[in-house]
């Protein structure tokens, strides 16, 4: 998108361009050459002074080839004159010296004006900045400019702002981006719908996907709650939205403001989800434990709120401890909450009988994600706590997570082991008997670190 018509020469389809006048100078010099080598080989063979001949006639050769290298030396390889239609920089663009290049994901705000637009591609392909995809937001002043690009290695992000300040943008953001941005927003957008229309679960990571690193929290409808529009509102960094069963979903992006084109976007996927109303898959897994008796691994939700009831019942006040982290009291206040799929996702583990013997929680905790588990007194050690962590750890890197946290007393021993057992790299923070594990999950977690965001506005 920013090629530069310098770029476009010394070549036609692939092939190098020559002139005519070299190409008659060349056939020439090979017919004499074929000429005379003939015309001495009669000599030779025919004449007397046979050997004087052929030396004559490698000098001869010898000359004509010297002179054919100084030709192609001077002409062929000369730059054309300057000002004619095959003008180019001899200069290596960067990616050609370095042979790398790096992902950028770049917003700034613009003048509403011809030309503007114009101007900041110009300054971003001065520095061979290849634009990937724009999208633009309209703004009552101004408009806000999303850019997908690839830079040469070499080119710091800093040097990427201050070009795009002194072409008219303001308030400009940059951070890496990875191959998942290559996908234009349409395509990101209809597939986020999709994932939302098969899980309710999904609404939240959903909106967090569409519009980046933020948090989002959603409080229940009741007396003193907040009063929200039916169409909702936003403002700065705030955006806030009806949830489909009553309350608020308060979306914050501290960094980056909103743009009205993103607030209108997460209002259609939240319309969505109200529209298609309460849904979890139905899909199971029969396994079989170590000593032969069969479970099935579950999607549960709050369909499932009498058999997790009659579960709690069951568990003895020391199990029921380990996993709330102090006394229990009434199971409602904490199953109508874990149980709801706008919260996270929730596996039940049960016997051939319907039994419910196990709980596993992965709960959206604003912009974290927090790992829980229950299991029966008489159904444990026998590994079901390590399957369903495995499970929900396999869930939650699927949505995109970066990492894991389990809450639980440091003498639970087992909830620790099942960690452990990941096989991830594993933080520990305890506080006043309260241990805190956090997993790392996959490559991505490591390079999370490793990614530099800047929020500059450049001078």
């Amino acid at each position: 998108m920013n090629r530069q018509m310098s770029d476009v020469t010394r070549a036609r389809h692939g092939r190098p361009v020559h002139h005519w006048r070299r190409d008659v100078i060349e056939l020439a010099a090979l017919f004499t050459a074929v000429a005379v080598a003939d015309a001495i080989a009669n000599l030779v063979g025919h004449g007397p002074d046979g050997p004087v001949l052929l030396l004559a006639s490698a000098v001869a050769l010898v000359a004509t080839a010297a002179f054919h290298t100084w030709w192609a030396r001077h002409h062929g390889h000369a730059p054309p004159p300057s000002g004619t239609d095959t003008d180019t920089d001899p200069r290596p663009l960067p990616s050609e010296r370095t042979g790398e290049t790096t992902l950028w994901r770049m917003r700034t705000t613009v003048k509403d004006a011809p030309g503007s637009l114009a101007a900041l591609c110009t300054a971003l392909a001065d520095r061979q900045v290849d634009i990937l995809s724009l999208q633009t937001h309209p703004l009552a002043e101004g408009t806000v400019d999303e850019f997908l690009l690839r830079a040469p290695g070499d080119l710091e992000a800093s040097e990427i702002t201050r070009a795009t300040s002194l072409a008219g943008g303001a308030g400009t953001w940059i951070e890496r981006a990875d191959a998942h941005d290559l996908v234009d927003a349409p395509t990101r957008v209809l597939g986020l719908a999709a994932r939302t229309a098969l899980d309710a679960a999904e609404l939240p990571l959903a909106l967090r996907q569409l519009l980046g690193r933020c948090t989002i929290r959603q409080s229940p409808a009741g007396p003193g709650a907040e009063a929200v529009p039916v169409e909702g509102a936003f403002e700065e960094t705030v955006m806030r939205l009806q949830a489909p069963e009553g309350g608020v979903i308060t979306v914050e992006r501290p960094y980056l403001p909103f743009t009205p084109t993103e607030f209108a976007r997460a209002r259609a996927l939240v319309d969505l989800d109200a529209v298609l109303g309460p849904r979890v898959p139905r899909s199971q897994d029969v396994l079989t434990l170590p000593e032969g008796n069969d479970i099935t691994v579950r999607r549960a939700d709050v369909d499932d709120l009498d058999a997790a009831k009659a579960m709690h019942e069951r568990c003895s006040p020391r199990t029921l401890s380990m996993r709330y982290h102090g006394p229990v009291g009434d199971a409602d206040r904490y199953l109508n909450h874990l149980l709801s799929p706008r919260f996270g996702r929730t596996l039940a583990v049960q016997t051939t009988s319907g039994r419910l013997v196990g709980l596993g929680h992965l709960l959206w905790d604003g912009d974290e994600t927090e790992v829980a588990l229950l299991v029966e007194d008489e159904w444990q050690r026998r590994g079901i706590g390590s399957e369903l962590l495995r499970r929900l750890v396999a869930m939650a890197s699927e949505a995109g997570c970066e990492s894991v946290y389990a809450v639980t007393q440091s003498s639970n021993t087992g909830m620790v082991a099942a960690m452990r057992g990941l096989g991830l790299p594993l933080d520990y923070q305890i506080e006043e008997g309260t241990l805190v594990i956090t997993a790392r999950l996959g490559a991505a977690a490591f390079e999370a670190d490793a990614v530099n965001v800047t929020k500059a506005e450049a001078s």
